[in-house]
């Protein structure tokens, strides 16, 4: 029986985001939105901790408050973007294990903007593939435990630098190397506030209470206040920033950075070997890492269908690439989608009206910039432990019976922290592999595309030497 007749017809909204098709409400996006939001809110205050703390080939650093704003400003763009276009509830911001690439990989060879067109450029080459159908190709030339392995490497490594900045993990020029707080002691207040933080994350997240990470970021930073407050506090025992009270809540964005971009000038600084190695680290750290997030979290809302295949997929992965290119030019570092969209897919999200939500909250906060130069890497770098945990997870689906596999799985893992290198830790895993089938007498499982990656990390390992014989250095 027809209803035609009868039947109200859809609102603008539901037709533009088809709510009814997908089964959701104006309602459960709204709530979905504001949930994601508050999800991955830390990314707020973590990424200027990040970016900060590091500095490049000139020693110079970045201004806390203007990647605060950046970042903010970068997220909402590009979340709102992806749920106009993408219609899929995946907020996308700067991407964790991305920001350690330029942080501590381009940057030492580069400046600023010569780190951020290299960001820039990433963002070009991810849209490149994702129109051209070349992704495919370049996805079954890394093995499926490799980029496992690099996940689990990111982890390691993202974690170590978590435990580093806050003053948790000290080195030294004597033995051992590394070592707890302050002569294998923790001694310090600032070493009590990253440990509250750090628990309070693992006991909200493993409970499950959305927000978890930013909620033990902004508890431990109540806590560092209070206790700089009342507690005789060396200068600099804090590190890069100190938790005093801000004269005011709200402030003017600064948008300083935006535009600070030098496209090409990496190449003439670093290197074209080793800008293109980094470069080669950003591709391959950003595509795969938000190839894995969308499928995931679209079959979590149900949106793939009965073939495997996301709906718009074409769009997601191009929009991605644009907000990656977007991170560059507000020098917030790459741009991916975010897992922890789950929580907002949890609360019902099932479209982009979502993102509207996220994306608007993100703009909000370009206001409250003060609060940002509050948080102490003590309260925030914990996140950096956690995420580093979720990260270390894969480290199951690797089969450890498999040396051809293990082997160079393990030395991508251990370089990473070990060296204090992404690049490198990739690198030696695939080398390695590359290696070890050849030894096999299995050339053939090495995919014809892996073989030039394998000599352009060749080259990059023995740039020294080459320079010196060819007489450029």
């Amino acid at each position: 029986m027809s209803h035609a007749k009868t039947d109200v017809p859809p609102s603008r909204l539901d037709g533009f985001f088809d709510l009814t098709g997908r089964g959701t409400t104006v309602a459960r996006e709204l709530r979905g939105g504001v949930t994601t939001f508050f999800a991955m809110a830390y990314i707020v205050l973590l990424n200027p901790i990040i970016l900060g703390g590091a500095k490049d080939v000139t020693g110079a650093s970045l201004s806390i408050s203007q990647l605060t704003t950046m970042t903010a400003l970068s997220a909402a763009i590009a979340t709102t973007i992806m749920g106009l276009v993408g219609n899929t509830p995946l907020a996308v911001a700067a991407g964790l294990g991305i920001n350690a690439v330029v942080a501590f990989q381009a940057a030492p060879v580069m400046t600023w903007p010569q780190a951020m067109g290299l960001v820039v450029l990433e963002g070009v080459v991810i849209v490149l593939l994702a129109v051209s159908g070349v992704r495919e190709r370049i996805m079954n030339a890394i093995p499926l435990a490799l980029k496992h392995a690099i996940a689990v490497g990111i982890g390691c490594f993202i974690a170590l630098v978590g435990l580093i900045d806050a003053g948790f993990v000290t080195s030294s020029a004597q033995s051992p190397p590394l070592s707890l707080g302050t002569g294998g002691h923790l001694r310090t207040w600032p070493a009590v506030v990253f440990a509250f933080s750090l628990v309070l994350m693992i006991v909200l997240y493993v409970r499950r209470v959305p927000g978890a990470i930013l909620f033990g970021i902004i508890a431990a930073t109540v806590l560092a206040v209070v206790i700089q407050d009342n507690a005789s506090i060396p200068k600099g025992g804090w590190g890069i920033v100190t938790p005093d009270v801000p004269d005011k809540l709200f402030a003017a964005p600064d948008f300083g950075l935006f535009g600070e971009v030098d496209l090409f000038g990496g190449f003439g600084r670093a290197g074209v070997i080793t800008a293109l190695v980094v470069l080669f680290t950003l591709v391959l750290s950003g595509f795969f890492d938000a190839m894995g997030t969308i499928l995931g979290i679209s079959d979590e809302a149900g949106l793939v269908n009965e073939r495997g295949e996301v709906p718009r997929l074409g769009r997601v992965l191009t929009v991605d690439g644009i907000s990656a290119s977007l991170g560059g030019v507000t020098s917030s570092s790459a741009n991916t989608v975010f897992v922890e969209s789950a929580a907002g897919v949890g609360e019902g999200a099932r479209t982009g009206l979502a993102n509207l939500a996220t994306g608007a909250l993100f703009a909000l906060t370009l206001f409250l910039t003060p609060l940002a130069a509050v948080v102490p890497a003590q309260a925030a770098a914990p996140a950096l432990v956690v995420v580093g945990a979720l990260m270390m997870t894969q480290v199951a689906k690797l089969d450890w019976s498999d040396l051809g596999i293990a082997i160079p799985a393990f030395l991508t893992i251990i370089f990473m922290p070990f060296t204090f290198s992404i690049t490198i830790g990739i690198g030696m895993g695939v080398v390695s592999y590359a290696v070890i089938q050849a030894a096999r007498g299995q050339w053939r499982a090495v995919s014809i595309w892996l073989w030039p990656v394998v000599v352009l990390f060749l080259v990059f390992f023995a740039i020294e030497p080459i320079e010196s014989w060819l007489g450029v250095k």
